[in-house]
């Protein structure tokens, strides 16, 4: 699934092809992803709708409109429009974007496209369908509604630790609890942990200020460097975790085990991260 990284990859792809472009159509394929919907009037279509309802409602409050800017908390896009309304564009598992004018190009799983008064369309692909895709009157209304936490590279070290008291989950579930700190993923937590010494399984309250100061640090230095790398794992430092495991799942520091941890598929090391409770 789409992490910080990769959806501030996502961003900068938005920013480029979108920004200033006026939407003259929306040409919806599937509208399975497109989520609660209100008219002009203030109406919401009703989650039991008839297939194609949505879509076209959709369609009818972009039409017309120009995206402005954008702006990214955690695995959250939002495309703003002139308006003051927004675009939510959450990626689920395997959602995309293309931008191309010839129909050739279109994306195989193209769910709908925003057409631009210039020709070009701007096409959000998505396999599996997991996307989420809604139209906001409000963008910090909703961000507060689903109580989404901090970008986790704008968390202060202040406010990671106070969120932090009295925590008595693991470790890897606090750090992917979107509403504590928004943006941290399976693969990244794992390289966090990997990267302070702590089994993934430790309680948050077992641990000392220092080392969920080194927790924090670990946290934006992780993030900032995927995000410099556009999330392009290829080219990730060769000393991180992600590197090792797929070596025969041995790394260098010990043997590489697996666990579920916080509901998810977890990798650790065994004698080199020490379990804390």
């Amino acid at each position: 699934m789409p992490e910080l990284p990769e959806v501030n990859t996502f961003q900068k792809y938005f920013n480029e092809a979108a920004l200033g472009q006026r939407i003259s159509a929306i040409d919806i394929s599937d509208d399975y992803i497109i989520k609660q919907v209100r008219d002009k009037t203030g109406n919401t279509t009703s989650a039991t709708r008839k297939a194609g309802e949505l879509g076209a409602r959709f369609a009818e409050r972009l039409k017309g409109q120009t995206f402005t800017g954008s702006y990214r908390r955690g695995k959250y896009l939002f495309g703003d429009l002139d308006s003051a309304h927004s675009v939510l564009l959450h990626f689920g598992m395997t959602g995309d974007l293309k931008l191309y004018s010839e129909a050739e190009e279109r994306p195989k799983h193209e769910r709908f496209a925003f057409v631009f008064e210039d020709g070009q369309r701007l096409g959000f692909d998505d396999p599996r369908k997991f996307a989420k895709i809604r139209y906001l009157d409000d963008r910090e209304q909703y961000v507060k509604t689903i109580k989404l936490g901090t970008d986790a590279l704008l968390i202060s070290k202040e406010e990671f630790l106070e969120k932090a008291k009295g925590r008595k989950t693991s470790v890897k579930a606090w750090l992917l609890n979107q509403q504590v700190t928004a943006g941290v993923g399976n693969l990244y937590a794992d390289e966090i942990c990997y990267q302070t010494r702590i089994h993934p399984e430790s309680q948050v309250n077992a641990l000392s200020p220092k080392q969920l100061t080194a927790i924090h640090k670990s946290m934006i230095n992780t993030l900032t460097v995927a995000c410099d790398r556009e999330a392009y794992y290829k080219e990730y430092p060769s000393n991180w975790f992600w590197q090792w495991r797929k070596e025969e799942r041995v790394a260098r520091r010990g043997k590489v085990l697996q666990g579920t941890v916080g509901g998810r598929t977890t990798h650790w090391v065994e004698g080199w991260q020490k379990l804390y409770r």
